[in-house]
Formats: C-alpha cells, structure tokens, sequence
C-alpha cells in the first residue's frame, strides 16, 4: 500500500513539473511583436467618426452613395461596403474628414463601421503627379477607379497595417 501511495505521489508529482514546464515555455518563447501605437491624428479621426457606427446617421450626414458592394480579395483579406459623401471628392483633404466609410456585412445583414478611405480623383491630382499624402503615408494609385486612395483601418484592427489596402480581419 505504501508503494502504491508513493506511485500516486511521484506520479503527481510529474504532472505537477510538466505543467509548470510548459507554462514557463510558453512565457518564455517568442510571442507576437506588440502593434505600433496609433498615431495621435488617426486617434483623433477615430472620435470624430463616433457617430458613423450608425450607417444610418452616416446616411442622415450625407455619406448615403454606395459607391461598392463588398469586396474581397481571397487570402488577402477584404475592404467592405464603401459609402461616399460624394460633395467631399474635390481633391481637398482634411484629416477628420473623410470622403467615404467603410462598414463589414454582418451574418444578420447589420454593417459594421471598420475603416474610411481617403479618396483624390485623377482629374485633380493626375497619376503622373506626386501622390497625396495624409498622416504622412503616400496614397496609392487606384487605376480601376482612376483615383488616389488611403485606406486606414479606424474600427478593425488590421495585420497587415493601419493603411494596406486590404484587411485579413474583414470579410464579405
């Protein structure tokens, strides 16, 4: 009996030093790089489009042309539905201002507010041009659209970066 007790023991025991073994492991073994904080004006954006949760008041506050259905582009990641406030593509660019929103579909059919583009047309600013910029990034050239775009991810976190053009984390 005695035997069987120190068995029971050691074999606890084992369990015991395993556990810990392997939690130690996790803790010390490599873990995801931290995201860069969130520059101060895109913090700044991100309150100014508190009341754009709502597509509704987005709607009521002129951002009421659907400009795309949702898209997608495979393993890349997706952008969403985009509404404009057509009235704000003049080519002027105001950081808190931006001239479309972004929203996810959602399984009940709700959108979800996930990011805004900054859009310039090439009539204003021609391709051949210096590209715009805004929270000191380049935007990029979108020739299907024939416009300059930034795309910065205000309500959906995104691997790929605050301003890449599409997003792992939002599907269609």
């Amino acid at each position: 009996m005695k035997l069987l007790s120190r068995i029971t023991v050691a074999a606890a025991l084992v369990a015991v030093a395993w556990a810990v073994a392997c939690s130690n492991a996790k803790q010390s073994g490599p873990t995801e790089p931290a995201a860069p904080p969130t520059p101060a004006a895109v913090e700044a954006l991100r309150a100014t489009l508190a009341p754009y949760a709502s597509l509704k008041l987005a709607k009521d506050a002129g951002y009421d042309t659907q400009i795309t259905d949702c898209m997608s582009n495979g393993d890349v990641g997706a952008m969403g539905e985009h509404f404009g406030k057509l009235a704000l593509i003049d080519g002027e660019l105001d950081a808190n201002v931006p001239e479309v929103l972004i929203y996810e579909p959602g399984v009940s059919g709700a959108l979800s507010l996930v990011g805004v583009e900054f859009v310039v047309p090439f009539a204003l600013v021609p391709k051949s041009a210096q590209p715009p910029t805004l929270f000191g990034q380049a935007f990029t050239p979108d020739d299907v659209f024939g416009l300059w775009t930034l795309h910065v991810w205000t309500h959906r976190a995104n691997p790929s970066g605050l301003f890449a053009q599409w997003n792992p984390r939002v599907h269609c």
